[in-house]
C-alpha cells in the first residue's frame, strides 16, 4: 500500500479570519430559526466558513456568540463568518426579503423540491432557512418562503440534525453555484 501522509496544519494554507473577510462568498445567509443546540450553531458557523458563505442570521431563541459551547463546535469560525442576531425569524425574513434575497426553507411540505432536482444559480441571492430540532421551520417562515427544499432520505427517520442537513444543503449549493 502507498503510503499517505496528512498534511500538518502549517501546510493547508489556511487564510486569517481578517483575508476570509475579503474573500468572494456565496451568495447565501443562512437563517437560524429557532436553533436550541449551541453546538448545532457551532457546527453551522464551521460549515458556513469552510464553504465562503456570505452571513449567518441567528433568530428567536438561537443562542449567540461569544459562548463556550458555541465556540466548541465553531473553532473560532464565529470570529470569522459575519452574523447578526434578529428577535423574531419573520424580522429576519422580510429584511432579506427588501434586499432581494429568494427565500428557500429546509422543510417537507406538499410542494417541497428535492435537493436533488434543484438549480441555484450564483447570480441569485438565498435565504437558506434551517429550522428547530424539533419543530423544524416554523409554519409562518415556511409561508413567506418562496419555495422549500428537503433532502431525499430512506431510512426510518424523516430528519437530519439540523447542523448535518446544513453541511449537505450548503455543500450541494457549493459544488453547484461555485465561483
Amino acid at each position: 500500500m502507498a503510503e499517505n501522509r496528512k498534511l500538518a496544519n502549517e501546510e493547508l494554507n489556511r487564510i486569517s479570519p481578517e483575508e476570509y473577510k475579503q474573500v468572494r462568498k456565496l451568495p447565501i445567509v443562512v437563517v437560524l430559526d429557532n436553533v436550541r443546540s449551541l453546538n448545532n450553531i457551532g457546527s453551522v458557523f464551521r460549515t458556513s466558513d469552510a464553504l465562503g458563505v456570505e452571513q449567518i442570521y441567528l433568530c428567536g431563541i438561537s443562542g449567540t456568540p461569544p459562548h463556550r459551547e458555541i465556540h466548541k463546535t465553531a473553532l473560532g469560525a464565529e470570529d470569522s463568518v459575519p452574523w447578526q442576531y434578529f428577535e423574531s425569524t419573520i424580522d429576519a425574513i422580510k429584511h432579506l426579503e427588501q434586499q432581494e434575497y429568494k427565500i428557500v426553507s429546509l422543510e417537507q411540505t406538499e410542494k417541497s423540491i428535492s435537493l436533488t432536482d434543484y438549480a441555484p444559480t450564483f447570480d441569485r441571492k438565498y435565504a437558506l432557512v434551517f429550522g428547530n430540532e424539533v419543530k423544524g421551520v416554523d409554519q409562518a417562515v415556511v409561508n413567506l418562503s418562496h419555495e422549500c427544499l428537503e433532502i431525499p432520505q430512506f431510512g426510518t427517520k424523516h430528519s437530519f440534525n439540523i447542523s448535518v442537513t446544513a453541511a449537505i444543503v450548503l455543500w450541494d449549493f457549493f459544488s453547484k453555484v461555485k465561483p
